[in-house]
């Protein structure tokens, strides 16, 4: 189902503009809250657009959002960045941070299991 709405999801989140979807406000919610195209979840909608907001006050305080990353301690298999990650935003658990780390070209590596 995602696969088949993601161009949707796409248009509705302004192509997936960090600026711009941080700038969304309760006009945007309503209207998101409204598309069937997409998935329509309040909270799923609402930490996308704190999220955004997050990612640029990150960008604004260190220069760049890898410039955060490279001050993060890296050792342990990421486990200190995947924590302060999951702090940082809403519902981004370790998983999907560790998916998210390894998209941007991080060194990390899948557990190994005991």
């Amino acid at each position: 189902m995602i696969d088949r709405k993601w161009p949707n999801f796409k248009k509705a989140f302004a192509d997936f503009s960090v600026d711009k979807v941080a700038q969304f406000g309760d006009a945007d919610m309503k209207r998101l809250l409204k598309d069937e195209s997409i998935v329509r979840n309040r909270v799923k909608i609402a930490s996308t657009i704190e999220n955004a907001k997050q990612f640029k006050k990150i960008k604004k305080e260190h220069g760049s959002f890898q410039a955060y990353l490279n001050n993060l301690d890296k050792s342990n298999n990421y486990a200190l960045v995947i924590k302060e990650l999951g702090k940082k935003f809403q519902r981004l658990g370790p998983s999907s941070a560790r998916i998210f780390l390894y998209s941007v070209g991080e060194d990390v590596r899948h557990r190994q299991e005991k």
